[in-house]
């Protein structure tokens, strides 16, 4: 371990592991409780889009994912009010995913860290990636403090927030923004395919133990930052990709939970 932390992409991983796991905390608690997973999905399917057009037009693919989740979240979340919720999901995903891969077919020479947004590879994170999820990561922690309560209130009970002249659908679309913003955290991390994963495993495991949202919130994301950690470890050392080892840990600690919880 302590050759590992000698080389700055180690120490620039173990970072963005702590960012990443603190929105997951966070956000992830709210996914959970609503049962929103297969939002989180599209959206980070969606990212994908915003990939393939970085690639074609040569900037970096982490800020045409965090457009296209952008727009992905505040479209479901306009739509979803007219039309059958799955429809959209299902639409948005499959448009975000055809929109990458055309743009990657039309983009000269060969995409070759493409697999590193798909599977996640945290081990290559750059210095401006790691500003880029500081500031989201502070973005998340800051407006979720700001709504707590009105999240706290449309999570719950969205009828009676309604009675209360909240404004629903403005608080809906702050809070899926703050889920794109959380997915494009992941994507270096995990990869888009296997966002859903860590968004929703350390909080499924927190919600088994914790009597309250906020202890909710601080469990996942010591879970998340623990798994990050040890996936981190393990890749290094077994040279194995991390992404999925990340997801492993967050499952067995996910399954350990569900027993110790039942017996």
């Amino acid at each position: 371990m302590i050759e590992a932390l000698g080389y700055e992409f180690f120490r620039n991983a173990l970072l963005v592991g702590i960012l990443a796991s603190i929105a997951c905390g966070v956000i992830g608690s709210y996914v959970v409780i609503r049962k929103i997973s297969f939002i989180s999905g599209s959206i980070a399917h969606s990212s994908f889009g915003g990939i393939g057009l970085a690639y074609y037009l040569g900037i970096n693919p982490l800020f045409g994912a965090l457009f296209f989740a952008l727009a992905s979240a505040i479209g479901i979340g306009v739509v979803s009010r007219r039309q059958r919720q799955d429809t959209i999901i299902g639409a948005m995903w499959a448009t975000g995913m055809s929109i990458g891969i055309l743009f990657i077919y039309l983009t000269p020479g060969y995409a070759s860290d493409l697999f590193t947004y798909l599977f996640g590879n945290i081990l290559m994170t750059s210095r401006l990636e790691l500003a880029l999820m500081l500031v989201l990561d502070v973005a998340i922690i800051s407006t979720t403090a700001l709504f707590y309560r009105a999240f706290l209130a449309v999570t719950f009970d969205e009828e009676y927030a309604e009675v209360l002249n909240l404004p629903v659908l403005f608080i809906n679309l702050v809070f899926l923004s703050l889920v794109a913003f959380t997915v494009v955290v992941l994507v270096r991390v995990v990869g888009i395919i296997l966002v859903i994963a860590l968004l929703t495993l350390p909080a499924a495991t927190a919600e088994l133990f914790s009597p309250s949202l906020k202890r909710m919130m601080l469990f996942a994301s010591f879970l998340g930052m623990l798994t990050t950690t040890l996936g981190l470890v393990f890749s290094y050392f077994l040279n194995l990709p991390s992404g999925p080892l990340i997801v492993f840990f967050a499952v067995f600690f996910y399954l350990i939970a569900l027993y110790s919880k039942r017996h």
